[in-house]
């Protein structure tokens, strides 16, 4: 089998209302698919952000064996012409996963089984307590008691963007409504400088927060390892931090609890496998940032997964419609893969046709 094509199809449409993490306001959703076909007729599917580099990389590998990914991983990694993170790795990352979608339809084995096959179902949280224009307390409040009645035992929500005083009366309204036995995570986005991430801290964990995610800028190491000096609330990092050697500093800075690795970014499924791994010998566990359809197959892949991130359909409710095997939450706090082979990023086209843009 060899790679004849490699190109982008790019969707972009509104979302009905804006919403808003501590850093971020977004106005619209948007699905950049990769796509790899072969000489057998295989198509294989993966998605990034902005993946501007897929027809320069996708020529490097044009003619060559799909299957062979730890290969065509070092031939597409070339950081002296292409750059060592962004838009180059997001594009090697995306070809990465349609790699392995081919490597999984050609062996008719769900993706999950093929990588390890850790577990059949895993908990997850739902990822949302955004801010958004006239949402105040009690519209957040009912937002968490919607969760929880789909039977949502984990939930998230945005800090960063008011006061910290503010911030935490929302932390303080939302442990309210859900009750002692809920767990309740929090993401700041990078928003603070550490000094305020331990402010923060102090107040919130009363409330007992099970992560406080990203309180700071990726980069800055020796801030997180104040912060989890301060702190008993552990410490979740990591969804732009990029492709093993960024993780091995991260975790040698001994301060993050949970690995939050996004295939999309930090070179694609071959390389968080690695991360995987070496988390694993550090005594850490993962769980995994962004795209659902792929990482709830790496969460039941990977034995040290603790709990899979799911964005619910009030964040983007089009893409819902338009993924041909969409996941699914079980009905007892827990998400299962994709029983079929594949990465689950098959599209119903005739859903977006109207969204296509490239």
């Amino acid at each position: 089998m060899k790679i004849t094509k490699v190109y982008v199809e790019k969707y972009k449409w509104p979302k009905e209302k804006p919403i808003a993490n501590g850093k971020h306001i977004y106005t619209d959703n948007e699905l950049n698919l990769l796509v790899i076909e072969t000489d057998e007729g295989i198509t294989g599917y993966g998605c990034s952000w902005d993946i501007s580099f897929a027809e320069r990389i996708g020529q490097t590998i044009i003619g060559e064996d799909p299957l062979n990914h730890e290969k065509l991983w070092e031939k597409m990694y070339v950081p002296k012409f292409l750059g060592r993170k962004g838009n180059s790795l997001w594009t090697i990352s995306a070809i990465d996963i349609a790699l392995w979608d081919i490597k999984s339809k050609i062996c008719g084995v769900p993706l999950y089984k093929l990588l390890g096959g850790a577990r059949e179902s895993i908990p997850y949280y739902i990822a949302g307590g955004y801010y958004g224009p006239d949402k105040g307390i009690p519209e957040l409040q009912k937002e968490m008691e919607q969760y929880l009645s789909w039977g949502a035992k984990a939930v998230k929500m945005k800090v960063g963007a008011l006061s910290i005083k503010e911030d935490i009366a929302r932390v303080k309204a939302v442990r309210e409504v859900i009750g002692p036995d809920i767990k309740l995570m929090v993401d700041a986005n990078c928003a603070y400088k550490f000094f305020d991430a331990i402010e923060f801290a102090k107040r919130a964990e009363e409330y007992d927060l099970f992560w406080f995610e990203e309180p700071i800028s990726q980069d800055d190491y020796d801030g997180y390892r104040k912060i989890a000096a301060k702190t008993c609330i552990p410490i979740a990092c990591g969804e732009n931090e990029a492709t093993r050697f960024g993780y091995r500093d991260l975790i040698n800075t001994q301060s993050i609890s949970y690995l939050n690795p996004d295939a999309e970014c930090l070179g694609g499924i071959t390389e968080l496998i690695k991360i995987a791994s070496m988390a694993d010998a550090n005594g850490l566990v993962l769980s995994p940032h962004g795209q659902q359809q792929v990482h709830v197959i790496l969460d039941c892949a990977l034995p040290n997964v603790r709990i899979a991130e799911f964005y619910p359909p009030q964040y983007d409710a089009k893409i819902y419609e338009a993924w041909k095997n969409p996941v699914k939450l079980n009905s007892d706090g827990t998400v299962s893969p994709n029983p079929v082979p594949g990465t689950g990023l098959d599209i119903n086209r005739e859903v977006l046709k109207n969204y296509r843009i490239k």
